[in-house]
């Protein structure tokens, strides 16, 4: 684990400085749109606002994985499930936002439904909605994990049957009759809360609340990783046997984490809607969620900021590869994930870590070369 950014989830001074840094200039951006005209040298575009929402919707679902993989070693491949049932809980309510009293969505007119389905009941109210985006992926995940975590599944077992879960909703949620929107899913929003969603005060107040749930999250996984419940996790991910032989069970502390980090994912796909304008079950695609991996893995898992930064890192690398060379960004997935499991097993921040520490030695070695010498 790496020393460098975080010790045991602590954050060393000047990592809190790099935060804090990081937070005012991300904040910045929203203002440098609104505030200043294009043209001006200080204007920041609504394109690059929305693509870092985006980043940072992805970094808070790094973040959940984060706590699961690399604090308690439960490798999830299907957190991309919570991801978007949040994303779907939060679009029921913009599709209803955007339609006429008495009238139902274009996917539904197709299918001769004159009236909402029975799960679709008082999804017209905005906080019954942020009530679901929770819930549902939380209920999900607890009930998933109960019987797993119960059952004593691990390991690469673990990772294949959250996988087949995730791709079983993808294709639940094809099927046209599911009332979900089918192959499209839900898209064309118009408002939030009485406001218009491509207005760009809106998008600068979606931009800064996603920034704002992002730290709380990052300083509440802090909280709970460098807290004596952290440490329990920890043991979970190092030797469960042995903690069972101290008297743990562990069945009650994964299922905490576990349900936590759906429950994280499920906020980062309700925040991820309005900003990118649409969802459909593509985002349940057993890739996504093997995405959600490599951010960790490139990052450095374990480390809490670690995902973050993969997390913008591959992503910026994707937004520049789909824009430049298409063809070629699956085969440079696949080998940033190849190379950093061979050379990088850390992450980007322990090869930080090592340099750190190979200039630390060499600070200290060269007094000793000098009094040698006189």
């Amino acid at each position: 684990m790496s020393s460098f950014p975080v010790k045991q989830g602590l954050f060393s001074r000047p990592v809190w400085s790099a935060i804090v840094a990081c937070t005012v200039l991300a904040a910045l951006l929203p203002l440098c749109n609104l505030l200043f005209a294009e043209g001006h040298a200080l204007h920041v575009s609504a394109y690059t606002v929305g693509l870092v929402g985006k980043f940072m919707c992805y970094a808070l679902a790094a973040l959940a994985l984060d706590l699961v993989w690399g604090y308690t070693g439960i490798l999830s491949l299907g957190h991309g499930v919570f991801f978007a049932l949040g994303a779907y809980a939060h679009g029921m309510y913009l599709m209803r936002a955007g339609q006429a009293a008495g009238s139902v969505p274009g996917f539904m007119q197709f299918l001769d439904w004159n009236n909402y389905p029975w799960y679709w009941a008082m999804t017209e109210h905005f906080w019954y909605c942020m009530a679901l985006v929770v819930l549902v992926p939380g209920v999900l995940a607890f009930v998933f994990g109960y019987f797993a975590f119960r059952s004593r599944i691990k390991g690469v077992y673990f990772s294949i049957i959250t996988q087949a879960m995730t791709y079983a909703f993808m294709l639940l949620f094809f099927r046209n009759e599911t009332g979900f929107g089918g192959n499209n899913g839900f898209t064309d929003f118009k408002t939030i809360l009485g406001y218009s969603v491509t207005a760009p005060a809106t998008k600068a107040v979606l931009f800064l609340l996603t920034l704002a749930l992002l730290v709380a999250a990052l300083i509440g996984a802090r909280a709970i990783v460098s807290s004596k419940l952290g440490r329990v996790l920890q043991g979970v991910r190092d030797s469960e046997a042995r903690l069972m032989f101290l008297g743990y069970n562990p069945l009650w502390f994964k299922l905490f984490i576990w349900t936590l980090s759906a429950m994280l994912c499920g906020i980062a796909g309700a925040l991820y809607v309005p900003q990118v304008g649409m969802v459909n079950p593509s985002e349940m695609s057993p890739a996504n969620s093997i995405e959600m991996v490599v951010w960790v893995a490139v990052g450095g898992r374990g480390t809490l900021i670690g995902p973050i930064l993969g997390a913008f890192t591959v992503n910026g690398l994707k937004s520049w590869f789909t824009a430049a060379l298409p063809e070629l960004w699956l085969f440079a997935l696949g080998l940033l994930f190849i190379g950093v499991t061979l050379f990088m097993q850390k992450g980007m921040l322990g090869v930080v870590d090592s340099v750190r520490v190979r200039l630390a030695r060499g600070k200290h070695a060269a007094p000793a070369t000098a009094e040698e010498g006189a």
